[in-house]
């Protein structure tokens, strides 16, 4: 079944709870929107919760205390490989509030949670940098689901020992999706800034995305120039919170591009920064592999199973598999497309990093167990404390920001733009 949501048509969105498409065919299902001619040109029929959202329908939302907004779809901009609700996707919509006037809406800026906010308060001075790569949010909303839908048995059978599903949703500036850009360099300069925005979020702010994805990669155009931009901070916790929270808000993500640790049925958390660093290679990693130019996937026919299309409708044990043969591959050769051949340095340099950083790992953890068993043996007492702590956040210091950045500050042997004084330290010995 999930497989073949990948054959779904672009204007198809799925399943939106509690919505009726009663209201595109009936204005006065929707009294705050203005008599639109796209109302009596739209076509549907009423549905219980699963619905065609088309270009110029309309949908009415709540954000703030018993105020609505209402928006006009207009076309679709990127719909990720997952059940909807899961994976990300992303709408072109105009204001039809009746109160708006024509071509002026009066949003103000408000912003998507505190995470962002949070962000934006930071970044003053010599962390400005940080505001063109970061989402410009004016209004967000959750769309409940009904009382006795399966979301709602389930909350009553797990109480609060799981997290529900919700299906939010998010106004904000328009930004472009990464098949916007045209050369392989401008793709290296935005994978460049997303790793930066993420470590300063990381350090500066104390947050945790939680959810990097290829869907969550976007362009914002400004000045002439271009901006890589991490989006869609739903997910997001802060760090000092994160290891309160229940299992479920720790295996979180989007499944092709979680780092493979949070896919093995043994792991319990906590949820490091390593692992977004991780989730950015399996972006760049799918993304080179599976398109020919920026617009054009490989064929369908021509995509073998090394070219990881799979990865987008597989279950995590077989995800948590495959990573790991990548991860541990000697050598490593990526079935990169020629058009993205640059990326090809990087991507065996992340992975060498990623396998020396794992291999140490699991060394450490052999010599921990031998010692113990040893000492156990002959006193009882452990003397594992004793053993040198492995760095568990950095992989011993193999897979890091400082590492990534050495690698990522250059495409083609040709400089990248850096931002901040992290990344000056990092390049200063080179």
């Amino acid at each position: 079944m999930i497989k073949h949501l990948r054959y779904l048509p672009p204007e198809d969105l799925g399943i939106v709870p509690n919505l009726e498409a009663d209201f595109i065919r009936n204005s006065a299902s929707l009294p705050e929107a203005q008599k639109l001619s796209e109302l009596t040109a739209a076509k549907g029929s009423p549905s219980k919760g699963i619905f065609r959202f088309c270009e110029g329908s309309f949908f009415t939302f709540h954000y703030k205390d018993e105020q609505t907004r209402t928006v006009c779809l207009k076309r679709v901009i990127f719909r990720s490989n997952s059940i909807f609700g899961r994976g990300t996707t992303v709408v072109q919509v105009e204001c039809a509030c009746r109160h708006c006037l024509p071509n002026q809406c009066n949003w103000q800026g408000k912003k998507l949670w505190a995470f962002v906010d949070r962000c934006k308060e930071l970044a003053q001075g010599e962390h400005a940098w940080v505001l063109n790569h970061l989402p410009n949010i004016y209004c967000s909303f959750d769309i409940p689901f009904r009382d006795g839908l399966p979301q709602d048995n389930f909350k009553k059978e797990f109480e609060d020992g799981d997290e529900m599903r919700v299906v939010r949703g998010s106004i904000q500036e328009e930004l472009k999706p990464l098949s916007s850009l045209k050369t392989a360099k401008e793709y290296s300069q935005v994978f460049c800034d997303i790793i930066q925005c993420q470590h300063w979020v990381w350090k500066c702010a104390q947050i945790f995305h939680r959810d990097v994805s290829k869907g969550n990669f976007m362009v914002r155009e400004k000045d002439g120039k271009k901006y890589g931009v991490l989006n869609d901070w739903d997910l997001a916790i802060w760090l000092n919170n994160e290891r309160d929270e229940p299992t479920s808000f720790i295996r979180t993500g989007t499944r092709p591009y979680m780092a493979h640790e949070q896919q093995s049925v043994h792991w319990k958390g906590p949820h490091r920064y390593r692992h977004d660093l991780e989730s950015i290679f399996y972006v760049m990693l799918l993304f080179v592999c599976l398109y020919s130019d920026p617009n054009e996937k490989v064929p369908h026919l021509e995509i073998k199973e090394s070219r990881y299309e799979e990865w987008h409708w597989r279950d995590d044990e077989f995800l948590h598999d495959k990573k790991i043969s990548v991860i541990y591959a000697a050598p490593f050769r990526p079935p990169v497309t020629p058009f993205f051949i640059g990326f090809r340095l990087w991507l065996t340099e992340l992975q060498n990093r990623l396998r020396r950083g794992f291999s140490f790992l699991g060394d450490s953890r052999v010599e921990a167990a031998m010692q113990e068993a040893s000492q156990s043996n002959t006193d009882g007492d452990s003397q594992s404390d004793n053993l040198p702590p492995f760095d568990m956040e950095t992989l011993g210091g193999h897979f890091s920001y400082e590492r990534v950045g050495m690698i990522m500050h250059k495409f083609n042997k040709e400089q990248l733009i850096t931002h901040g004084l992290e990344w000056q330290e990092i390049l200063e010995p080179l």
